[in-house]
């Protein structure tokens, strides 16, 4: 988990918890017209434009595009097959499936052309290219799940002072080959990722998720990080009224009213998010993840995670394995 000043940063927390590693980072120098199509995209992609212009669209009939001008950000939800161009009408260039570049009719482009696949830098530095970097995230589990449905399929991000100077450092960064790379990029590129939640946040007429907005209470914000930082913690109403200054009904009746539920029904979503990933990504035992996310037994946990997922722990964990064998991933 992430602290800020003694207590956990709940974005940050969901951030962290649903990494799956894996972050690649690429750099496109494209002079117009050109297309790439991305049949089978990550979870979210960020994708920034540093110099020329750019569209960004789904490829669903009627999907309308999204121009991207020098210091754009784009935020792209998967597993939509979108393609980024130089214009919405450039016709299709080429296809990124499963790793590999693909000619528009299915085709796979010869071994010696797969240029996408192997540097970090592709394209050509042509007077009036567009300049783009392109972030994969393999987010996963729950805790993506929760990240993800605070984005559209498409968020635009303008470019702005804030998330500049992290595109600076991220161009300059990629353009070396020097000893530690992978993890600076990586970095630089949760900056980058993080900034651009920031700013499409802050910005008019986005409607986030109630807990988002939440944090903006002193009081009730302030709950919510207590939760996040010890969710296995016998937390009462009465308990989290008194840490945060308030009698019991009123700290109730704002935390209703702020998050949508009640206080311990969010605690209780909450754990179980944090218990199917454990379920997912460990071996622990299901009695191990129940007091991890605050149960005194297996049981206790199991009968609250049927009600909420539709499973047992022990199915759950079986489901998980199965979609792993079965995607790779």
């Amino acid at each position: 988990m992430i602290v800020y000043g003694g207590r956990v940063d709940v974005l940050s927390d969901l951030l962290v918890r649903a990494r799956a590693g894996n972050t690649r980072v690429r750099q496109l120098i494209r002079r117009p017209p050109w297309s790439v199509t991305y049949a089978d995209p990550p979870p979210l992609t960020v994708v920034a434009t540093l110099g020329g212009c750019a569209s960004a669209r789904f490829d669903d009939a009627g999907a309308a595009a999204v121009r991207l001008a020098p210091g754009d950000i784009a935020l792209i939800k998967g597993p939509g097959r979108h393609t980024i161009a130089d214009d919405p009408s450039t016709p299709p260039g080429f296809v990124i499936y499963q790793g590999r570049k693909h000619f528009p009719d299915g085709g796979e482009v010869a071994a010696q052309a797969q240029r996408h696949s192997a540097p970090r830098t592709y394209g050509d530095s042509l007077p009036g290219a567009t300049i783009m970097l392109r972030g994969a995230y393999e987010l996963h589990g729950d805790a993506g799940a929760r990240l993800l449905d605070m984005l559209p399929p498409l968020a635009l991000v303008p470019a702005g002072p804030r998330t500049q100077p992290a595109l600076d450092l991220l161009a300059t960064e990629i353009a070396r080959d020097e000893p530690g790379q992978d993890a600076v990029l990586a970095r630089l590129l949760d900056l980058v990722l993080v900034l651009a939640l920031r700013a499409w946040c802050a910005g008019p007429q986005v409607v986030l998720p109630a807990w988002y907005r939440a944090l903006e209470d002193p009081a009730i914000g302030d709950a919510l990080r207590l939760m996040h930082d010890d969710p296995a913690h016998r937390w009462t109403v009465a308990a989290l009224a008194t840490e945060v200054g308030m009698s019991r009904a009123a700290f109730a009746a704002r935390f209703t009213t702020l998050t949508g539920q009640p206080p311990l029904t969010y605690l209780t979503g909450w754990r179980m998010t944090l218990g199917a990933d454990l379920l997912r990504d460990t071996e622990a035992t299901i009695a191990t993840v129940a007091r991890t996310v605050g149960y005194e037994d297996a049981f206790a946990f199991s009968v609250a995670f049927k009600r909420a997922r539709g499973v047992s722990p022990s199915v759950w964990r079986r489901k998980c394995a199965d979609t792993r064998a079965t995607t790779g991933g």
